[in-house]
């Protein structure tokens, strides 16, 4: 059985989601009180609003406005002990240098971004912040929620996106889902919560 409030399974016999602490009903109660539907009524399907190119990208700015500020916060006083410069000139100097100090610096931003897409598109949210303030979800093929490993596999699958001049990026404004080539690799969709 599933936590109706934020998803995670629940083995059986359990009062209350282990995760989010949520009441779990008792399922033979659960189908005694159903109710059949009306004669001449069908079960009615909530619609499915996708997230186009601009909303997500939207998001995407917001996202790394936010991680660069925090990246910005932990990683000026290390650089400025390494006699790297407070422009950005010299910072950019740094950047292209290719000294091993510089490909660390380039790894652990790489890893920062990947964990933060990840673990937030993978959690209850389904979402990161940016996501989450334009009201929009990230999901599987069936609305539900990603593993991270799924998460994972969207990130890294953004470089197929990066290397084809964006044109996987752009896919996500002509698709019928409105699934970028990383969310089809992936098999996932960017919903707008409605």
């Amino acid at each position: 059985m599933q936590c109706p409030k934020c998803g995670v399974d629940v083995t059986g016999g359990a009062e209350s989601c282990p995760a989010c602490g949520e009441a779990i009903p008792d399922p033979s109660s659960a189908q005694k009180n159903v109710a059949p539907p009306a004669a001449g009524f069908a079960a009615t399907r909530q619609p499915v609003a996708y997230a186009g190119f601009w909303l997500r990208a939207l998001a995407y700015l917001l996202d790394s406005f936010l991680l660069g500020f925090v990246l910005g916060a932990v990683f000026r006083p290390i650089l400025s002990n390494n006699q790297v410069g407070s422009s950005l000139q010299d910072l950019w100097k740094f950047y292209m240098s290719g000294t091993r100090q510089a490909t660390a610096f380039v790894l652990l931003i790489q890893l920062a971004n990947w964990l933060y897409f990840a673990s937030f598109e993978s959690s209850p949210w389904q979402a990161t912040p940016g996501k989450k303030l334009l009201s929009l979800k990230v999901a599987d093929l069936a609305g539900k929620r990603l593993s991270f490993a799924r998460a994972s596999g969207r990130y890294f699958g953004k470089i197929l996106s990066w290397f084809t001049l964006f044109v996987g990026f752009a896919m996500a404004g002509f698709t019928q889902k409105k699934q970028a080539l990383h969310d089809m690799m992936a098999g996932c969709l960017v919903l707008k919560k409605t």
